[in-house]
């Protein structure tokens, strides 16, 4: 599993018009990409990873502050652009592998007490920021 991580003052998404999801106030964006062995133990240890990441003001975590998270999943992660100008998809995992490993990132999150916001899996999402930092990781479990 990948995700790009970003310490943001803010961040929603959006389907069409309506705000799928949405924090406000310090936390977390973070974008996750499925590959084709990820299994829900690493989306276990990626939770864990996300929730006690030291990177919030003062390097606290958002379990040190109860701050929320916004997960979004986002295959593009494992585009690879070796080869010409055109992305290959084929490190992606599809939609019924990844769709259930992302889950198990939010609910993992939840169980350890996380407030989780969520895009909406497939969907063409509009994703808004205010990077606080800015402060951008790539994290790979």
């Amino acid at each position: 599993m990948r995700a790009v991580v970003q310490r943001v003052s803010q961040a929603n998404v959006a389907v069409g018009d309506r705000v799928v999801g949405a924090i406000d106030g310090p936390g977390l964006l973070v974008l996750v990409g499925v590959t084709h062995d990820d299994t829900p133990e690493r989306a276990r240890r990626l939770a864990g990873k996300l929730w006690g990441l030291r990177v919030l003001d003062g390097e606290r975590s958002c379990s040190d502050l109860g701050a929320p998270l916004l997960v979004i999943s986002q295959f593009t992660l494992y585009g690879d652009t070796r080869k010409g100008r055109r992305p290959s998809w084929i490190d992606a995992a599809p939609g019924p592998v990844a769709e259930p490993l992302v889950a198990a990132v939010v609910a993992e999150l939840r169980a350890l007490g996380a407030k989780v916001e969520t895009g909406e899996f497939g969907a063409d999402m509009r994703v808004a920021l205010v990077n606080d930092g800015p402060i951008t990781l790539v994290i790979d479990v």
